[in-house]
């Protein structure tokens, strides 16, 4: 291939490529924008309650400055929100705009055209002037056409008229709807500037929280280091559970393959049994192979049963109900809350009251029931992806036993926290507040 048309090809697919990445995503509407921030106002208040529970306490937290530090995070997800909705106002604006000075000017063209009819129709309004027009007509069908042209003239500037009214009408329309757009944004900006006063008390009530929280930095490392040995327990066990249950999916998989192969087997030694005999000396047909599970295989749970539970999961990410009504106050991940203490969370931290009850968030098995310490957890399998719920002081359901979306399986201890992890089959975490309903 010549040189310049290989360069050519690689400009042109560069050019492509170019193109495709700045592509712009689907747009939001101004409804999109009002249920998002109607469901971050929701958080918020939310993020509040559990606030002013941790208040009760008179003392500052770790998981009161998690709290602080999420409501600054959907304040300025809520400004964001309001800034989306401000610019999508200005657009409509500018919008409103240009259709205003496009409609004006075809109402400046209809009136000069309606003046002009105007004039022509005055300076030869007198009935002699049509009469003489008609009779002039050199044969009856050129005076059927002439009558035919007068009609025509007249319903053309009556049509004339209404074109006018109508597209007044318009005009009006568009700068009524300019006002009211005009006192949307003044709304709107009304909601952002409250909503910057909020965020920058929000950030001085966290500061004072943090300096707090730095003169007791001993005693919330002690807090600290006590929470990731419980944490530590938990995903021990979490490790260990899901380790027996694909060691015995793989042992049911060995299982079928060699029941498999054994009915193989049987079939081909009665063909050959039933198979008229050859003269030639050929050897006996090799015994089938038995097949074995690899390893290095996707997933070792691939029953019918298994795929169907690990598909529909899936299929449900970022819409599965949220095991616990309450507030995250650690999130998945590490995280620094202060200077010098970290805390690598599993799963997420849910702030309830004690005694609130507990719902599987999908359909599976309970996998094992766990004493962790002084509390209880419950692994529910959904095919590949493991459920536990952790700081259990009740629970209502036993190893092996099926359970259903929103089944209560138990309820939380006096720590009024809940620890929600979500697993697959590699014992690998995942953030929970992405598979939950936002």
């Amino acid at each position: 291939m010549p040189k310049k048309l290989v360069a050519a090809s690689l400009f042109l697919l560069f050019f492509l490529a170019r193109v495709a990445a700045q592509t712009p995503a689907p747009a939001q509407t101004r409804s999109d924008l009002e249920k998002e921030r109607a469901a971050i106002q929701k958080e918020i208040e939310d993020v509040k309650r559990s606030l002013d529970e941790t208040h009760k306490n008179k003392r500052e937290t770790l998981g009161q400055l998690a709290l602080l530090q999420r409501r600054l995070r959907l304040r300025e997800s809520a400004i964001n929100n309001i800034n989306a909705q401000i610019n999508m106002i200005e657009g409509d604006m500018n919008e409103s705009w240009r259709e205003i000075l496009k409609l004006r000017n075809e109402l400046d063209t209809l009136r000069i055209q309606y003046a002009q009819s105007i004039v022509f129709a005055y300076k030869n309004r007198s009935s002699y002037d049509f009469l003489n027009f008609i009779f002039s007509a050199t044969n009856f069908n050129d005076a059927l056409h002439r009558i035919q042209y007068l009609k025509s003239y007249r319903s053309y500037r009556e049509e004339r008229a209404e074109n006018i009214h109508r597209t007044q009408g318009l005009l009006q329309s568009k700068i009524d709807g300019l006002k009211v757009t005009r006192v949307e944004k003044e709304e709107a900006m009304k909601k952002q500037s409250k909503e910057r006063e909020l965020l920058e008390g929000e950030k001085k009530e966290k500061d004072a929280v943090v300096n707090q929280l730095q003169s007791q930095e001993k005693e919330l490392k002690k807090q600290m280091a006590t929470k990731q040995k419980q944490d530590q327990k938990l995903s021990g066990a979490i490790a260990a559970a899901i380790r027996r249950a694909t060691d015995a999916a793989m042992k049911e998989a060995k299982k079928n393959a060699a029941s498999r192969a054994a009915a193989d087997r049987a079939t081909a030694t009665t063909a050959a049994k039933s198979a008229p005999r050859s003269d030639d000396n050929s050897g006996p047909a090799a015994p089938a192979a038995l097949n074995t599970i690899k390893s290095e295989s996707k997933s070792v749970f691939t029953s019918e049963a298994d795929m169907n539970l690990t598909g529909n999961f899936e299929k449900y990410k970022g819409r599965l109900p949220w095991p616990v009504s309450g507030t995250i106050s650690m999130q998945y991940g590490p995280h620094e809350y202060i200077k010098g203490i970290i805390h690598n969370n599993p799963g997420v931290t849910i702030d309830v009251t004690a005694g609130a009850a507990v719902k599987a968030v999908f359909e599976g098995e309970v996998q094992v029931v766990m004493n962790i310490s002084d509390v209880q957890a419950v692994m529910i399998r959904h095919g590949k992806y493991f459920t536990t719920y952790g700081n259990l002081s009740t629970v209502s359901v036993t190893k092996g036993e099926h359970v259903s979306t929103g089944q209560i399986i138990g309820r939380v201890g006096e720590i009024a926290q809940l620890e929600f992890v979500l697993s697959d089959d590699r014992n690998r975490n995942l953030d929970p507040e992405r598979w939950l309903k936002r």
